[in-house]
């Protein structure tokens, strides 16, 4: 059965009369007839009573009626619900993030956002950077905000995604205190005993970070891997307990050392040898995107550039190439 044949019975309904009512559907009389006749072999029984003018009813076709009705009623509404779902899909703005990220950096960073222009609804994943990975990869999250390093390749490559450095960080080396305050596990030069290491797994974007990074530049002390997790908090947590060293966001801990719950685990102090600077960057489909999102990564842009630059006439020059090169993409 074609459903539009529901559409015709209902048309003959109203007009009870072939002529008008193919009129009504757009059709010439003899195929309005065929259709009525074919949704009649279809039910199996005749629907309507031509003997007479007007046409009027079968009692098959008064049974039918409320059925008619009732289904072309829930398509139209449903075919209402499916715009109105792709309007606030279209309209909402979907975000993975890496979980030290979400805690820290994307609600502060979005509040500055919110205060430049208003973003509409907003949907998050927060999870490790593989599995966000795979959220760009599949086309089920329009922006990735990570942490990031020159040195560290990812697997959204520059062809496919682009990206815009929106903060920073640093990634410290840091331990619980002894009881007179001091580190109770010390990296320093020529360390002989391995220290116990609280490490990331290949999951986490931090993990990799480090990796890429000891590779060019190794550590000058020994360390003994005794737990590893992609959650940069879970990390934090057994650091705290005094169970090794970790290397964890400065965004993550900063309470952690303004109370002294964690100190920097370098030796001597203030030894940035220990410090790995990292970049938080967003990251978004070269691909054109919907207007909202397209709208926020214009809005994203201007925010960085403005933040990096050094003067205000910079960042005019440099906002008004970054909306340039906006409208050529788009």
């Amino acid at each position: 059965m074609e459903l539009s044949w529901l559409d015709d019975f209902l048309a003959l309904v109203d007009c009870g009369n072939f002529s008008r009512a193919a009129d009504a559907r757009h059709l010439t009389q003899p195929a309005f007839s065929r259709r009525i006749r074919a949704l009649e072999d279809w039910a199996g029984t005749p629907l309507f009573d031509r003997s007479a003018q007007p046409v009027t009813l079968t009692e098959a076709g008064r049974r039918f009626r409320p059925f008619a009705d009732e289904t072309v009623r829930r398509l139209l509404q449903g075919r209402e619900e499916a715009r109105l779902a792709a309007q606030s899909e279209a309209a909402t703005l979907r975000f993975a993030a890496t979980h030290a990220l979400s805690l820290t950096f994307f609600p502060s960073w979005l509040r500055a956002l919110e205060a430049r222009a208003r973003l509409g609804a907003i949907t998050l994943s927060s999870d490790s950077m593989e599995a966000c990975e795979r959220l760009m990869l599949a086309g089920q999250a329009q922006f990735l905000l990570c942490h990031a390093h020159p040195a560290a390749a990812g697997r959204l490559d520059a062809e496919s995604f682009r990206s815009v450095v929106v903060g920073g960080d640093r990634l410290l080396a840091v331990t619980a205190p002894d009881a007179g305050g001091r580190p109770r596990h010390v990296l320093a030069d020529g360390q002989d005993t391995p220290l116990p290491h609280l490490s990331y797994s290949r999951e986490s974007g931090m993990g990799r970070i480090l990796e890429a990074v000891r590779a060019v530049q190794p550590l000058p002390a020994a360390l003994d891997t005794v737990f590893t997790s992609h959650l940069a908090a879970v990390l934090r947590t057994l650091a705290r307990d005094g169970r090794g060293v970790a290397w964890l966001p400065e965004s993550l801990i900063a309470e952690d050392l303004a109370r002294g719950t964690l100190v920097r685990a370098g030796m001597p102090a203030g030894d940035e040898r220990w410090t790995v600077p990292v970049q938080i960057r967003l990251v978004r489909p070269r691909a054109r995107q919907s207007k909202a999102a397209e709208n926020f990564w214009t809005l994203a842009v201007e925010a960085a550039l403005w933040r990096n630059a050094e003067s205000s006439a910079e960042a005019t020059a440099l906002v008004a190439g970054a909306e340039a090169i906006a409208e050529k993409e788009l």
